[in-house]
């Protein structure tokens, strides 16, 4: 019984279970990011569009 009025006093507490582990390691987690992708060198055909679109977009302010 002493439980019960514990938790009636005071509620529940849902704590996270054990700690993050941390994985990060300076990698990059999607292929968005590469450098192959972002200058369209892997091949796809997707790839090289949205390269020449970045390409433009980064030279449409330079004089």
């Amino acid at each position: 019984m002493d439980d019960f009025q514990s938790i009636l006093e005071n509620g529940i507490a849902f704590k996270r279970g054990g700690e993050k582990k941390e994985t990060d390691n300076g990698k990059v987690k999607t292929k968005a990011k590469k450098k192959q992708y972002i200058t369209g060198a892997h091949g796809s055909g997707s790839a090289r569009q949205k390269a020449k679109y970045r390409e433009k977009r980064a030279n449409r302010h330079k004089k």
